[in-house]
Formats: C-alpha cells, sequence, structure tokens
C-alpha cells in the first residue's frame, strides 16, 4: 500500500516497516495552518488585557477572564482527541482535518466580535460589556483548541521519530512567526495612521484591524493544511504505528489512560506545570506592568496604557523571534544534553521574568523579552518531542489531549491564586513579574526530574 500523505510526499511500499520518512515540503503542509492558529492565540493573549481593562474591568479581576481559554483547552483538547482517534470520514478531510475546518470557522467569526466588546452600546466597565467580552473569549479558545490540536496529532500521527524533533521545530518556527505578526500588528496600523485610542470604554482601531486580519491568515493557511494534507486511513495507520485497528476504538478511557501513561508523561507535566504559571502572569499583567513602569500610568483610557499595549505588542514579537531563533540552536543539541538545554533555556527566561519588575526604560524590557522567549522556545521544543516519543500510536490524539491539561491547569491555578497573590503583593502589576520569575526559575530546576524514554 503507497504512503498517501500529500501530493509531494515521499512512498514507501511496505507499511509494515515503521513510518516513513516525509519530504520536508509535506512536514511543512502538515503544520503550514499552525501559523493561522497562534496568530489567532497571540492577538488573544496579547490583546486580552489591554482590551478588557479597555471596557472598564478592574486588574484584581482579570485573573476570571484568563480563567476562561485555559479552562476551554483543558475541556475541549481531550474530547477532540478522544473523537478524532475514532473518526475517518475521506470525503471531509480524514481523522484530524474535520476538526481542523470546524475550529477555523467559529474562531474566524469570533475574532471579528470580540475587539468589538466596548462597542456594542452597553457602556463602560458594564456588566454587559464585560460579559459579552467573556463570552467570545471563551468561544475564541474554544475554537483556537479545536483548530490547534489537529496540527499536534498530525505530527504525532504521521511522522516517525527522526523526523520528529525537525517537525516540532517546523511548528515551533510556524507559531512564532505567527505570534510575531500577531504582536506586531496594532503597533504598524498606529505607525501608518490608524487610531490608537478611542472614546472611553471602546477598543482602538489599531485592535481591531489586527483582529481582522489574523481572522483572514487563519482561513488561509489553514485552507493550505486541509487540501494539501491527506492523512492515513485507518488500516495505514495501524500498519506504520505496530498496533491494531482497533486500539484506537477501544480502551479509551482517559483514566485508564492516565493510570498506564508513561512515568516522563508526568515528570514533564511537572515542569509544565512551573512554567505555564509563569506564563499566565506574563499575559495577564504585562500591559499594565509596562504602562506603569515606563509610561506612570495605571489609566487604561489614556494614551500612554495604549501606548504601553502597543509596546507589549512589539515586545511580543522579540519573544517570538529570540524563540525561533534559539529553536535552530536547540535543535542542533545532541540528545545527550536535552535536558540540560531544557533546564538552561527556562533559567535564562527567569532571569528575563525577574528583570522586568526592575526595568523602567522601554527600550531595555527588550532584552528582558529575549530571554523570556529563550524560555518559550524550549517550551515548544522539548515537552511534545519527550512525550510523543514515549507512546505507541494507540490512542496517540487522545494522549496529547490530556497532556494539554499540564498546559491548562497551571493556567487555571494561577488565575485562581491571582486574587489572592495580586493585592498581596501591593496590586501593583510589576510584582506579579517578580513572582513569575522565581517560579520559572523552580521549573527549570524540575526539569532533573525527567528520564527521556522511547516507545518499543
Amino acid at each position: 500500500m503507497a504512503d498517501v500523505v500529500s501530493k509531494d510526499t515521499t512512498t514507501v511500499d511496505n507499511p509494515e516497516t515503521g513510518l516513513p520518512k516525509l519530504s520536508a515540503s509535506t512536514i511543512w503542509m502538515i503544520n503550514f495552518g499552525f501559523l493561522g492558529v497562534q496568530t489567532a492565540f497571540t492577538l488573544q493573549s496579547s490583546q486580552m488585557s489591554r482590551i478588557f481593562q479597555t471596557i472598564g474591568a478592574d486588574p484584581n479581576s482579570l485573573g476570571w477572564f484568563f480563567i476562561l481559554p485555559p479552562l476551554a483547552g483543558l475541556i475541549v483538547q481531550p474530547i477532540v482527541g478522544y473523537y478524532s482517534d475514532r473518526t475517518w470520514a475521506p470525503k471531509w478531510g480524514g481523522r484530524r482535518l474535520p476538526y481542523l475546518a470546524l475550529g477555523t470557522i467559529v474562531a474566524v467569526i469570533v475574532m471579528c466580535l470580540l475587539p468589538n466588546s466596548g462597542s456594542m452600546g452597553f457602556g463602560y466597565a458594564s456588566l454587559a460589556a464585560l460579559l459579552f467580552g467573556a463570552i467570545t473569549v471563551a468561544f475564541l479558545d474554544l475554537s483556537s483548541n479545536i483548530a490547534m490540536q489537529p496540527f499536534k496529532m498530525m505530527v504525532g500521527d504521521m511522522v516517525n521519530d527522526d523526523q520528529k524533533s525537525y517537525a516540532y521545530g517546523i511548528q515551533s518556527f510556524l507559531s512564532n512567526t505567527g505570534a510575531v505578526l500577531a504582536a506586531i500588528l496594532p503597533f504598524i496600523f498606529a505607525y501608518f495612521g490608524l487610531r490608537n485610542v478611542a472614546a472611553k470604554g471602546v477598543v482602538p482601531d489599531t485592535v481591531k484591524v489586527a483582529f481582522y486580519v489574523g481572522a483572514i491568515l487563519l482561513v488561509i493557511t489553514s485552507l493550505f493544511t486541509i487540501f494539501r494534507v491527506h492523512e492515513y486511513d485507518p488500516e495505514t495507520y495501524a500498519k506504520y504505528h505496530g498496533i491494531s485497528k482497533e486500539d484506537n476504538t477501544t480502551g479509551g478511557n482517559w483514566w485508564t489512560l492516565l493510570k498506564s501513561a508513561p512515568k516522563v508523561f508526568w515528570t514533564v507535566t511537572l515542569v509544565q506545570f512551573f512554567c505555564w504559571v509563569a506564563f499566565q502572569y506574563l499575559w495577564t499583567y504585562s500591559a499594565g506592568a509596562i504602562a506603569s513602569n515606563v509610561w506612570n500610568t495605571t489609566n487604561a483610557a489614556s494614551a500612554g496604557y495604549q501606548a504601553a499595549g502597543n509596546w507589549y505588542g512589539v515586545l511580543a514579537a522579540v519573544q517570538s523571534i529570540a524563540a525561533v531563533v534559539w529553536s535552530y540552536v536547540l535543535a542542533k543539541l545532541p540528545n545527550s544534553v536535552h535536558k540540560l538545554g531544557y533546564a538552561g533555556s527556562l533559567g535564562l527566561g527567569a532571569i528575563g521574568f525577574v528583570s522586568v519588575f526592575f526595568i523602567h526604560s522601554q527600550y531595555a524590557l527588550i532584552v528582558s523579552f529575549i530571554l523570556v522567549g529563550i524560555a518559550w522556545a524550549a517550551m515548544n521544543t522539548y515537552p511534545l518531542t519527550m512525550v510523543t516519543n514515549a507512546l505507541s500510536g494507540a490512542h496517540m490524539g487522545t494522549y496529547l489531549g490530556l497532556f494539554n491539561g499540564s498546559i491548562c491547569l497551571p493556567q487555571i491555578v494561577a488565575s485562581l491564586a491571582s486574587f489572592a497573590l495580586f493585592p498581596l503583593l501591593g496590586g501593583a502589576q510589576a510584582n506579579m513579574f517578580l513572582l513569575a520569575g522565581i517560579i520559572m526559575a523552580i521549573g527549570a530546576l524540575s526539569v532533573f526530574t525527567i528520564k527521556e524514554t522511547y516507545k518499543a
């Protein structure tokens, strides 16, 4: 049986010998839609705090809004994994691609609604405006999670162990490229004359247009993956992975799978906990911390605060560019020093987080976010590679959906804890970066609990 992946893929005649070597263009097409999905995610994470404070949210209440995205991911991604393991719809794309199409459609609609939360006539700081924003954020994250999960799963499904680091490296590159685009769009639009301030309670045009452009990019890149990639049918998939066709249709109880998960699943989860707590605080408090430290304002309606919001977009782009470069460095490291590269990268990220607390120069913050980007590169390079290498092909989607809990649960914990920690640390958003840096340093140390294993 021939390997049918895309129009230009490498083919093999004997599927029983394991997953074939894929052409570089095929691996790029498997991941290409991730560019648009990550653009949507980054617009949400980099602009959400700004949007909610603009429409009147109290900084001490931001944690409630930031609980919604990880809660959506915690629920949706295991469900997508569970059902896509059992899906085969050749007329609609295969196993994972139908979910990508569904998530893209919903995400595009919601991306056009979210930045208009303050333009519906609800009034500044009104419950209706905040509720509308919260609901649109929840739907955006639900749909983005549905669209994102297929890319992680297709690499696990279709890429052999020798090429897996390369495939996830491409995914990381596209992810960070999308993040760069999303982060700098408001800054670019302001440079070319779009209004970066608006009436009290209304989100500026620079942010609105950025979301519209992101929605268009999501559609275009997702269509490339949907039309250029052909997934393995259940029989071929089973032969390539050395499992029976029934392995993905029976025995998929989540609790049972977690109990039998390889140890590396849990040790990587421990590292993930500390990393994602730190990044949750970065996304929640960056705009306010930069506005306070650099522009000396906490007034979300002020021109200084909106300028800080744009500058945070630039810094998020710096972070992503640094992550692209550092991902290339990490890809060159031999397997024997993976843990050292992982721990060292997180340690540098911890320094970057702590430095934000002390810095009052907008340009000096570039160095801080370069260091944060180094940690981000490691978080996008090592965890999925380590976990998928230890798994067989059985229930791959379900396992990766469950592993997403190592990303979502820490964010939920961080948001809930913020209601006590934020006032305890003086109600200053910059102070949360000092805490985040300490937490990231603990994550760096916990890397040494990991012992990598490989599936039989």
